[in-house]
């Protein structure tokens, strides 16, 4: 059985996994909250919402400029990080130009890129086509370096509440490395590795719309990326395409998003072909066993 967890918490990515399991939260009389993989008497289900996907169809978008003949197919990146792409068209008719197989390309950080000139067969009469789009962040040709993260937060000293392969949410492709730190809210969070700020989310309050809460994702020089989640409302102190340090301060820890409790949610990540996968890291010193800072025991 799942002892009751207090503080074990984090993204997780939906998925049919058999390490999956349904967890129960429940509320006793002095309003301590606990999960376990049991239901008791008025205990819910705790629902861990979505993936871990940032909202970026405002930085990465297709831009179709209407020309005489024809339309040109432009991909926009107005990130500060590199971007895989694929663009491919069906329902074609009356186009010439449209390629028979997938473009997939990267495009560098705050670019804009020609993919297609399309025109028409039949000159006067509509192009027909709908594209399909897909991207993701980072480019797919980087190699992780090997390298030990500092402790990402100032005080402490904290214990881990749930580790790689965790059965509670650290399942899935995103997460599956990722670690969760049980701390109290407004602990200082610092960048682990230096690299640039490349997105950011400040605003959440409490659960709000993002499973991800409020966090930072630095792009390190190797093409891997650190994510900093579930931080502290108007915390964040770092702005996008801002280069950090190590010890830089990006924010402060809290409870925001798909979290059951304060803590931080860090993880490592790379793009290994259109999609985004957590990877192995380590400290560079321990980090122990959950205390129960809530009851005041250190």
């Amino acid at each position: 059985m799942l002892a009751p967890l207090l503080f074990a918490c984090g993204l997780v990515l939906a998925s049919t996994s058999a390490m999956a399991m349904t967890i129960y939260k429940s509320t006793d009389a002095n309003g301590v909250v606990s999960y376990s993989d049991r239901p008791s008497k008025g205990a819910q289900v705790f629902v861990f919402r979505d993936r871990m996907v940032e909202r970026l169809e405002r930085q990465v978008f297709l831009d179709i400029k209407k020309q005489k003949g024809g339309d040109a197919v432009f991909v926009r990146n107005d990130l500060y990080a590199p971007v895989e792409i694929e663009l491919s068209f069906t329902g074609v008719r009356n186009v010439i130009g449209a390629p028979s197989r997938p473009i997939r390309r990267v495009l560098p950080a705050r670019s804009n890129l020609r993919l297609a000139l399309l025109t028409a067969t039949q000159p006067g009469r509509p192009l027909v086509y709908t594209p399909r789009f897909e991207y993701s962040l980072g480019d797919p040709a980087g190699t992780a370096q090997a390298y030990q993260y500092p402790l990402p937060w100032r005080g402490g000293p904290f214990r881990l509440s749930q580790g790689a392969n965790g059965q509670y949410s650290h399942y899935g492709p995103k997460n599956r490395y990722a670690m969760d730190i049980a701390m109290p809210e407004g602990t200082p969070i610092i960048a682990a590795r230096g690299g640039v700020v490349i997105k950011t989310e400040n605003q959440q309050t409490g659960r709000g719309d993002d499973p991800s809460g409020n966090f930072v994702r630095v792009l390190h020089d190797d093409g891997t990326m650190g994510v900093y989640l579930h931080l502290q409302k108007g915390s964040v102190s770092v702005r996008e395409g801002q280069r950090v340090g190590v010890g830089t301060p990006l924010a402060l820890s809290g409870n925001t998003g798909n979290s059951s409790g304060p803590h931080l949610h860090f993880v490592v990540q790379r793009n290994t072909g259109l999609g985004l996968v957590s990877i192995p890291y380590q400290f560079n010193q321990p980090v122990g066993e959950l205390p129960n800072f809530a009851l005041g025991k250190q």
